[in-house]
C-alpha cells in the first residue's frame, strides 16, 4: 500500500457497512455499493448505492456527500433518487471483489479481495478514489470477518499480515462484453507494452470469455504477437470465438507459418471463413501451406524470405533489405538462386557487415549448402538443426526452387510443445 494517513483509508468491505445519515442526523440507511464512472473520472466514486433491508436502492451522488468516516456517511441534503442500473458504472463489490483482473505491471492474473479508497478533500466536502486493490491474506481476511466484528478491531488485527496490493492504473479489469468495455472506458494500452510471451501467459490463465476480450481489445499486430506465443488448443478456441473477419486481420499480421498452424487446428469450416475474409497475397500464401502435411518441412516453413540473383552484391543486398524491413527482425540468412530459379547458396547477413559494397554475394555463402525438401519429415529437419548448429534451413521443391524456409526459433516451438 501507498504510504498515506490510515485515516484517510476507507475499504470496500468497510464502506459497503457505513450507516448514513442526513444533514440533520436522521439515519437514512447504509451503504450497499459503491460505483466509479470511468467515462467521467477513472478513479472517483461517483455513485453511492443506498438501501436500508429492501429491494429497493437509492443513488447518491458524490457531490451530496459531505463526509466520509468510520462513523458514517453524511450527506449534504435528503434527497434520494431511486437507483437505475446503468452499464456504464463499475460497481466495485459486484464487477470487482473475487473478479479476476491483470496486473499490468506484474504481468500476471490476480483476484481482487478488497479494494482500498481514499478521501480525499473537496472543498467543504470529501470525496472517495481508488487507490489500490488487495490481492493477498490481508484483503482475504478482511472478507473473513467482514460483518462480524468491528473494522476496528478488523484493522488491530491485521497489522500483522503483510499487504499485498495493486495499484489502480496498473489493474487491467477483462469485460467480455465490447459495448460494455466502451461504457466503462477500459483500455488496455499497457498490455500493449508487455512482451508477447508474457500476454500468452496472461491469456493462458483467463477464462475463454476473458481471454476473447483480451486478444479483442489488443493491436492487432500485438494480438498476433500473442496469438503465436499460445498454446494451439486455446489459440484455436481463441480464433474460433472471434468474428471472422476480426480473427482475419490477426492472423494478417502473423507470420504465414505460424497462421497456418492455427488454421489447421480449427474446424475447417471456419478456417475457410477466415480465409475469405483475409486480404488476397497473405491468404494465398497461407493456403499453400496448408496443403503440406503438418509433419514435413513444408509444413513447418515459413514463405517470408529475402532472395537475390546469384551475382547480387553486398551492396544488391542491403538495398534487398531496406525494400524489407518488416522482416529484418527474424532475418538472419539471405539465398541466391541461378537463372533456372534454383536455390544456389546461402548467406548469412552478417557476413555483410564487414565488407565491402562491391563483394559478390556468393563470396560470403555458407558452405556447404544445408537444405531440405518439402516432404522431409519433422524428425529429419530437427536432426539438421541438432547436427549442423544452424539457425536457418531452406526448403526446396523437385526441382531445387526455394519454397521456404525454417528458422531455430520454429524447432524449438516445436520441440517446447512436445
Amino acid at each position: 500500500m501507498q504510504l498515506v494517513e490510515l485515516n484517510r483509508i476507507i475499504y470496500v468491505t468497510e464502506l459497503t457497512h457505513l450507516k448514513v445519515f442526513g444533514p440533520d442526523g436522521q439515519r437514512i440507511g447504509k451503504i450497499v455499493e459503491a460505483a466509479v464512472a470511468p467515462m467521467e473520472h477513472p478513479k472517483r466514486v461517483a455513485v453511492f448505492l443506498v438501501g436500508d433491508g429492501g429491494k429497493t436502492w437509492f443513488a447518491i451522488r458524490y457531490d451530496k456527500v459531505r463526509s466520509i468516516s468510520l462513523d458514517g456517511v453524511v450527506l449534504c441534503d435528503n434527497v434520494l433518487v431511486p437507483y437505475r442500473p446503468d452499464e456504464s458504472l463499475l460497481l466495485l463489490r459486484r464487477d470487482l471483489l473475487d473478479q479476476q483482473i491483470i496486473d499490468a505491471n506484474g504481468h500476471k492474473v490476480v483476484r481482487v479481495n478488497d479494494v482500498t479508497l481514499i478521501l480525499e478533500p473537496a472543498g467543504e466536502r470529501q470525496e472517495l478514489w481508488v487507490l489500490e486493490v488487495d490481492v493477498g491474506v490481508r484483503g482475504a481476511f478482511r472478507r473473513l470477518l467482514e460483518g462480524v466484528v468491528s473494522p476496528a478491531t478488523i484493522r488491530r488485527l491485521q497489522e500483522k499480515i503483510k499487504p499485498n496490493s495493486i495499484r489502480w492504473e496498473y489493474c487491467n479489469i477483462i469485460e467480455p462484453d465490447p459495448q460494455r468495455r466502451l461504457k466503462l472506458n477500459i483500455s488496455h494500452e499497457m498490455l500493449n507494452q508487455i512482451h508477447p510471451a508474457d500476454l500468452a501467459d496472461i491469456v493462458e490463465e483467463l477464462p475463454p470469455a476473458e481471454r476473447e476480450a483480451l486478444i479483442e481489445s489488443l493491436d492487432e499486430e500485438v494480438a498476433a504477437d500473442t496469438l503465436t506465443e499460445v498454446e494451439p488448443k486455446i489459440q484455436a478456441s481463441i480464433l474460433e470465438s472471434l468474428d471472422s473477419d476480426k480473427a482475419a486481420d490477426i492472423l494478417e499480421e502473423m507470420a504465414p507459418d505460424h497462421a497456418a498452424d492455427a488454421l489447421a487446428e480449427i474446424e475447417e469450416e471456419v478456417s475457410r471463413e477466415i480465409l475469405s475474409d483475409m486480404e488476397h497475397t497473405p491468404a494465398a500464401e497461407i493456403g499453400e501451406l496448408l496443403e503440406y502435411k503438418e509433419d514435413t518441412a513444408g509444413g513447418m516453413m515459413n514463405t517470408r524470405f529475402v532472395v537475390l540473383h546469384e551475382n547480387a552484391t553486398v551492396r544488391d543486398a542491403v538495398e534487398a533489405l531496406r525494400g524489407n524491413e518488416e522482416l529484418l527482425e527474424g532475418l538472419n540468412t539471405l539465398f541466391l538462386m541461378g537463372p533456372d530459379e534454383r536455390l544456389v547458396a546461402a548467406v548469412p547477413l552478417a557476413r555483410l557487415f564487414v565488407q565491402p559494397d562491391s563483394t559478390p554475394l556468393k563470396e560470403l555463402a555458407s558452405k556447404p549448402l544445408l537444405k531440405a525438401s518439402v516432404d522431409a519429415d519433422r524428425d529429419q529437419v530437427i536432426e539438421y538443426f541438432d547436427k549442423y548448429n544452424i539457425l536457418t534451413l531452406p526448403v526446396v521443391d523437385a526441382e531445387d526452387k526455394l519454397q521456404g524456409v525454417i528458422t531455430a526459433d520454429d524447432v524449438i516451438s516445436l520441440l517446447r510443445r512436445r
